[in-house]
């Protein structure tokens, strides 16, 4: 659990993102496998905030947000993630999420 203040940070988008990984156009399979592989190598390469664009889902056939339901599913399952938001709307809002990842010890 991240202190208040730090969650605060991320939704006003206040960390420097230093990675990115772009999902549109993927498959809900395919932006599994990819954001595995991608958060795998941010904790690798010691990264602390990442942003994940997995867009507003309004496109898609059945009325929800598939990625963005399989972001937050893989993002709630994972040990290295501290926290994640909502970017804010000049970085990509609802569209995309910013992730603090833990430091490798």
């Amino acid at each position: 659990v991240v202190p208040p203040r730090v969650f605060q940070r991320l939704k006003r988008g206040q960390f420097s993102v230093q990675d990115e990984l772009d999902l549109h156009g993927a498959t809900a399979l395919q932006a599994e496998a990819l954001l595995r592989r991608f958060l795998a190598e941010a904790h690798q390469h010691d990264h602390g905030c990442v942003r994940i664009i997995h867009g507003k889902g309004q496109r898609s056939d059945a009325g929800a947000p598939v990625i963005k339901n399989v972001v937050d599913r893989i993002l709630r399952q994972r040990a290295d993630v501290l926290a994640f938001h909502s970017a804010p709307p000049a970085q990509g809002g609802t569209g995309a999420v910013l992730v603090l990842l833990a430091r490798r010890a």
